[in-house]
């Protein structure tokens, strides 16, 4: 079993900043992808943010230039720095992580974290 724990979600004013962070545990060999999604009230579920083995970052247009995503290896854990906020920003963000047996594996398992509520407003 794999276990995925969000946090870091909160409401902050426009222009503001957030840090979430979701952690990873369990039965992991290899880790494809780590990334953030989100879904604004009234609509689906979109990317955010990855970062994915052998080919880097991958950025929504919408938060290119003010989020990043990075991850800590060692503890399986990835981050979404998120600056200059805007109250379109507002959703529940949730984790994303697919994971295999390495890079020729033919089976990859994707999980979802519980989501964290981000609000922006003033």
């Amino acid at each position: 079993q794999v276990q995925l724990v969000e946090s870091g979600g909160d409401l902050v004013q426009p222009g503001g900043s957030l840090r979430l962070s979701c952690a990873a545990s369990g039965s992991i060999v290899s880790i494809y992808s780590m990334g953030w999604y989100r879904r604004a009230p009234g609509k689906q579920r979109t990317l955010v943010a990855t970062t994915t083995r052998g080919t880097g970052t991958n950025y929504a247009d919408s938060v290119k230039g003010r989020v990043t995503v990075s991850r800590d290896y060692a503890k399986n854990t990835v981050y979404l720095q998120m600056d200059s906020l805007k109250p379109e920003d507002t959703a529940v963000y949730y984790c994303n992580l697919i994971i295999d047996t390495g890079p020729a594996s033919p089976v990859r398992y994707e999980y979802w974290g519980q989501g964290t509520q981000v609000t922006v407003s003033s």
